[in-house]
């Protein structure tokens, strides 16, 4: 199995989820810069936090037009999985890959800081999690309000593509655990097949036990997304 970590001017995250899959899981994995093409050979692809382009214009919408792109759009309509991560999950919405917007914070600044993530719907990156238990990862960003309009909302939910949503302690989405005023408390939301994934908090900085203040939640999202493509790779 072999994973790509791609890499725009600006990403900022890539070591990170290099280093938890490399090191940690014993993954194959290779960084990738946005103009490569050739990903033929990849069984998934991971667009990473951080910052590209400086979020000029509006957050992912330089780096969607990346010549990576149609290739990793022609990965995911082939069921291979696509994970986006924070600035990720902006470049995968730009591109129509997942429906919505992803709009500046409700409170109009920066939050960094580790919310609670209820596992809303089963999909190939949460099988390793029961429907309904709660992880707890870190976000960091500026413009991770999700929104779209309500006819998409009922399509998601009908569909079972809303994938997390912030809660707080007792699992209860409310106002109070709602970071950024996303739209339903909406976290990450996946596509009509299950396998692209777009998520505001950051896995791979709740994927070590490092203190008694961090987390290993965010190895269930990795290892859920591996185990299911061994089992893909094995039919």
């Amino acid at each position: 199995m072999k994973v790509a970590v791609v890499q725009f001017p600006g990403t900022n995250c890539d070591l990170d989820t290099y280093h938890i899959l490399k090191n940690v899981l014993k993954t194959d994995v290779s960084l990738i810069w946005h103009e490569r093409t050739d990903l033929d050979s990849f069984d998934v692809v991971i667009l990473p936090g951080g910052f590209s382009y400086g979020d000029h214009l509006r957050a992912g919408v330089i780096a969607a037009n990346s010549p990576t792109i149609r290739q990793i759009k022609d990965i995911a309509n082939d069921g291979r999985p696509v994970l986006g991560i924070c600035n990720g999950f902006q470049i995968l919405v730009e591109t129509g890959l997942l429906p919505g917007a992803l709009l500046a914070n409700s409170g109009l600044k920066f939050v960094c800081k580790w919310v609670n993530l209820r596992v809303n719907e089963d999909c190939i990156f949460t099988k390793l999690a029961e429907k309904g238990s709660i992880l707890r990862m870190p976000i960091a960003h500026n413009e991770g309000r999700y929104f779209t309009d309500d006819k998409t909302i009922e399509s998601l939910e009908r569909n079972g593509q809303i994938i997390f949503r912030y809660v707080d302690a007792n699992g209860v989405p409310n106002k109070s655990s709602n970071p950024n005023g996303s739209i339903y408390n909406i976290a990450g939301i996946s596509n009509s097949k299950g396998n692209v994934l777009g998520l505001m908090p950051h896995p791979e900085r709740a994927s070590e036990h490092l203190s008694s203040f961090s987390s290993e939640d965010g190895l269930l999202i990795f290892r859920s997304m591996l185990r299911s493509v061994e089992v893909l790779l094995k039919r």
